[in-house]
């Protein structure tokens, strides 16, 4: 398998502060990456700069499906591959899921509205919500609108997707049904990024998983690797924090 991602000496800066310090990672297709860490990190910048969010340093380079990610560049084309599922999930309120789900590929890829809704409601029933589909977003729960979040990136038949910490935002009893809806995915082989705090699901989905601080990847391995066999200072001092709370 190639790598449909590829992250070369990528650094970003906000003014004298450094998010991000001569990254390099590959992600191949069908793998599933979670990426840990503590706050400030690095970790949203990190998948943000993927589909140029943010603007990445000059010195770097990002390679998505073999189209260099820059200002300018062909970005339609690098979107199209790559979708982004936000921590506050950035629904549009005065539409109904439904017609969140099918807006982009009617807009951007201008298929008919027939094939649009087909294709929604499928995915809307793949993530088990499609009895919603006449709602509107206020009317549906966090992770009901996550779940939604979810679909509507896949409405675009990406490559890639990745995740800015879809749970961080959820009532605890909501988690669960957000995290089924991505373990679904990564069975059926989605290329995924996902930032992520909830560490027993980093442990059971993740085919890889990076731990990050200021701005570095520090480690990198399997779920095996990092959770129970680590020896690298600062990863055993965020697992011990995070584990015992």
């Amino acid at each position: 398998m190639g790598s449909l991602i590829r992250l070369e000496n990528v650094s970003k800066h906000y003014g004298k502060f450094m998010a991000l310090q001569r990254v390099n990672l590959e992600v191949a297709e069908g793998e599933v990456v979670s990426v840990i860490g503590p706050s400030g990190s690095g970790k949203s910048t990190l998948i943000r700069c993927i589909n140029l969010l943010e603007q990445y340093d000059d010195s770097g380079k990002i390679t998505v499906n073999g189209t260099v990610v820059r200002k300018g560049a062909d970005l339609k084309n690098v979107r199209a591959n790559v979708g982004m599922v936000f921590q506050n999930f950035n629904l549009f309120p005065h539409m109904t899921i439904l017609e969140n789900v099918k807006l982009a590929p009617m807009r951007v890829d201008e298929i008919s509205t027939e094939v649009a809704t087909k294709r929604a409601l499928t995915l809307l029933d793949n993530v088990g919500i499609s009895d919603q589909a006449d709602k509107y977003p206020g009317q549906l729960s966090g992770g009901q609108q996550q779940r939604v979040a979810i679909a509507r990136a896949l409405a675009m038949e990406p490559k890639i997707l990745l995740f800015d910490e879809p749970t961080s935002a959820l009532d605890p009893e909501m988690v669960g049904e957000v995290l089924n809806v991505i373990r679904k995915l990564a069975d059926e082989g989605v290329t995924m990024i996902v930032v992520t705090h909830e560490m027993a699901f980093a442990r059971q989905v993740s085919d890889r998983v990076i731990f990050m601080d200021a701005g570095q990847i520090v480690e990198s391995g399997t779920p095996t690797d990092i959770f129970d066999a680590t020896r690298e200072p600062r990863t055993l001092a965020f697992l011990k924090n995070v584990l015992e709370h």
